[in-house]
């Protein structure tokens, strides 16, 4: 599927880094994620590399890799806190086996569209989270945008709940997935992103959830004949920056990074939904059986994942995170 981003498409090769504090010494900036190369959210950590470039006059030069090439989402969030990695953009789910609370972007049925996540996200809910990533020793800058998460397998269209049961099924690793996809009905299996094409080609799972472009870059597709648009999560994928890495920079350094990240941000989260609508007539080209939920019965996928969202409740510290998101969603509703 061709680009949307026109990027830069090479990469730098893997070097050792100096991080100095002086402004006339050139910094070097690796940053990084998991998603193959062809996704709006590798190419906008391109874009970011040239437009920093131009900003700071090359005091800051940025190193891209994509496709986990110097490691998982793990690996990453651990390199911003060694400053081995000095940038990544992950999903938020990663996110939370550091920092607990971005569960909360993990309940299922959250958002209605991409709108309502980005009001909520880009306004004082969204930037109070990011401030969550501190104690990590990581400085969360905004949110890309991973998408919202489909699901397919190669055994049956699935239309309703009853057809979901029993269904063995990869997530993310990621205790909140796992209760979603057990209170369906199916056999959740969490797995490293990297193993879930070797998984459904051996038959070890017979399904997966993922945003409908990693179905098409990471050629899921070839292995799954069915997919249904639940749209049961929205992936958030926050970009963030280490923070030794972050106190090296001068002011206005800090201030071109806030500034480049903003305008990717923009053109990322364009190119996600155009990629979206790219992916779903390349799949339908392709004869993959795409299916969509009826407003009935996705109103019974939300009552019977009701569980999931009261015992979020109940962990100490979660209530007030989801009674704010709560009541943004329903004011939202109400304009």
């Amino acid at each position: 599927m061709k680009r949307i981003l026109l990027f830069i498409s090479c990469l730098v090769p893997l070097a050792a880094c100096t991080v100095t504090g002086h402004a006339d010494e050139q910094k070097i900036m690796r940053i990084a994620n998991t998603t193959p190369e062809d996704r709006s959210l590798s190419q906008a950590l391109y874009q970011f590399a040239e437009r920093l470039g131009e900003e700071t006059n090359d005091s800051i030069q940025v190193e891209v890799y994509t496709n986990g090439q110097i490691g998982g989402d793990r690996e990453l969030f651990e390199g911003m806190q060694f400053n081995t990695i000095q940038g990544a953009t992950m999903s938020t789910g990663p996110i939370a086996q550091f920092v607990p609370t971005f569960n909360v972007l993990e309940l299922p049925f959250l958002f209605e569209d991409e709108e309502n996540a980005y009001e909520l996200l880009d306004g004082p809910i969204g930037q109070d989270l990011l401030e969550e990533l501190e104690p990590q020793k990581v400085i969360g800058i905004n949110y890309f945008e991973n998408g919202f998460r489909v699901l397919t397998n190669n055994e049956k269209e699935i239309e309703t709940l009853e057809d979901v049961q029993g269904l063995d099924l990869r997530t993310l690793e990621n205790r909140w997935h796992m209760q979603i996809w057990s209170e369906l009905g199916a056999n959740p299996t969490p797995m490293n992103y990297g193993e879930v094409y070797i998984g459904l080609e051996q038959g070890t799972i017979t399904g997966q959830e993922n945003p409908i472009g990693n179905v098409v870059n990471s050629h899921f597709y070839e292995v799954q004949q069915y997919l249904t648009m639940t749209n049961h999560i929205y992936n958030a994928s926050p970009f963030m920056v280490s923070e030794a890495f972050w106190e090296t920079l001068t002011e206005d350094e800090r201030q071109a990074v806030e500034k480049v990240a903003d305008e990717v941000q923009y053109n990322q989260r364009l190119a996600n939904q155009q990629e979206a609508e790219e992916s779903r007539r390349y799949l339908e080209e392709r004869g993959i059986i795409i299916s969509e939920l009826t407003n009935e019965e996705r109103q019974r996928w939300i009552t019977e994942t009701n569980p999931v969202r009261e015992k979020f409740e109940n962990i100490e510290g979660n209530y007030g995170w989801m009674q704010r998101i709560q009541e943004h969603i329903q004011a939202t509703n109400q304009e």
